[in-house]
């Protein structure tokens, strides 16, 4: 059986260029005004970023450090129990993982 050649692949190879980092921008009037990244087409240019006047205000006050453990938040909010339940669930599917049929 033959070896296979590289850069060669069967359906669904992706080739070395393809995997290539594609250009990193180093300007930083660029990085500051713009949000790299973000345009999804082949062709045109980064979303330019807006005052900070123009978004909503809870945009800001989003909490985006680890999330919060159960013991850390009150049992009467919707967090609490959505998180209660995510547990449960968890607990559950291992638990099912183990048992015989």
């Amino acid at each position: 059986m033959p070896r296979s050649q590289p850069g060669k692949g069967g359906k669904g190879a992706v080739t070395a260029e393809a995997l290539k980092d594609p250009e990193v921008c180093t300007d930083p009037t660029q990085l500051t005004t713009h949000a790299m990244g973000v345009n999804i087409y082949k062709e045109g240019q980064d979303v330019t970023l807006k005052p900070d006047s123009e978004y909503p205000t809870w945009l800001f006050q989003m909490d985006l450090g680890p999330p919060k453990k159960l013991e850390e938040l009150e049992p009467e909010s919707r967090e609490y129990w959505r998180l209660l339940r995510k547990q449960n669930i968890w607990r559950q599917n291992r638990l099912s993982k183990n048992k015989k049929l």
